[in-house]
């Protein structure tokens, strides 16, 4: 039986990552890769063993043996080599966010739709056990009522990752700051375990930085629609950059994930399982978890997340998160642009 074949569309940072996670799966292989950078492309090729590098994306997308592309160019620059790839049969990953814009993410979600292929949004939080763990206890009903669900993403970067990226810090290819580039892993982990958003409010700021278009601190106030409240922090401008952190609260227990780790994990009436789980999950993370340098992140998440979809590629089966899924983040973070903006409360959904 071949390998399933992977190519790589963008060969800066991100694309490292999925080429280490691409090479653990068994049964799949990196067999190309589209730069405009030959020296990136190889140091990818490095990485993957044996793949081959293109400079024409329409000869890339004719590469044989190529069945799924992941797309890791810059946010706002997704949807045309994803709707090209969509036409020519391949299935199609997509780095977060799925785009920067609604009309966008759109798309793109009805290009593979329109091609029958299968559509993922990378977001590697969803798959990390703890969150897993907690995931499964909401389900559960173990928190009773959900009364609160917030996030914070306190993190740190330095002038220089701004001015080294000409992309980034800019709304016409970075699609916004703090929250669109590094808080919306946990503003989609948070409409996952606390379900969809009725409304927001929020402020935004440029504080720390310059020359950036976009803001390096936000916070918002959200209410759920099952009537539940929350907060969703951001920043790029808390040295030396703090453990991200997920809060859920509820009339029957409390959780908090710092990272990968539970800090809290408390319900009553109490199971048989959370001695267990609280040991487990007890400060097992070693690193900064791209706290202050985005680099500083493994790539354990995206190796379940891709896995996850090979799995659906082969059995029919929908990817853990699909299109529409990712898209759900990129209309909370919008509306939380429009609030800060219009110093008004948004409600969503957002008016096409």
């Amino acid at each position: 039986m071949s390998k399933i074949g992977f190519g790589i569309v963008g060969c800066g940072m991100i694309a490292g990552f999925h080429a280490r996670a691409i090479k653990d799966i068994r049964g799949a292989k990196t067999v190309a890769v589209f730069t405009s950078k030959p020296e990136n492309g190889q140091k990818i090729a490095e990485i993957s063993g044996d793949c081959t590098i293109y400079s024409d994306y329409a000869q890339f997308l004719k590469h044989p043996g190529l069945d799924i592309v992941n797309i890791c160019t810059p946010s706002g620059a997704h949807l045309e080599p994803a709707v090209a790839a969509a036409a020519a049969g391949k299935h199609v990953v997509v780095e977060k966010p799925l785009e920067i814009t609604l009309a966008r993410c759109d798309k793109l979600i009805a290009a593979c739709r329109k091609h029958s292929v299968k559509l993922c949004t990378i977001f590697p939080s969803r798959f990390s056990p703890a969150n897993q763990v907690l995931k499964a206890a909401i389900d559960d009903g173990r928190f009773g009522k959900l009364t609160l669900g917030d996030s914070y993403v306190k993190w740190w970067r330095t002038q220089q990752y701004y001015d080294g990226g000409g992309w980034r810090g800019t709304w016409k290819l970075d699609g916004g700051g703090a929250y669109m580039n590094q808080a919306i892993h946990n503003v989609d982990l948070l409409q996952w375990f606390m379900g969809d958003i009725a409304e927001v409010t929020g402020f935004t700021g440029t504080l720390a930085h310059e020359r950036i278009e976009v803001e390096d601190t936000g916070v918002a106030a959200i209410r759920f629609r099952n009537g539940a409240l929350g907060v969703i922090e951001a920043t790029t401008s808390a040295f030396p950059g703090l453990l991200k952190k997920t809060e859920i609260h509820g009339t029957n227990g409390s959780v908090i994930v710092e990272q990968d780790d539970v800090l809290l994990w408390h319900f009553e009436p109490s199971s048989r399982q959370d001695a267990a789980i609280r040991k487990k999950f007890a400060r097992r993370v070693g690193g900064g978890g791209g706290a202050s340098d985005p680099k500083a992140i493994s790539y354990q998440g995206h190796y379940e997340q891709l896995k996850d979809f090979v799995r659906a590629i082969q059995t029919g089966a929908q990817p853990l998160v699909d299109g529409e899924e990712g898209r759900k983040s990129v209309e909370i973070i919008l509306a939380i642009y429009q609030a800060a903006k219009t110093g008004r409360t948004v409600k969503l959904p957002l008016k096409k």
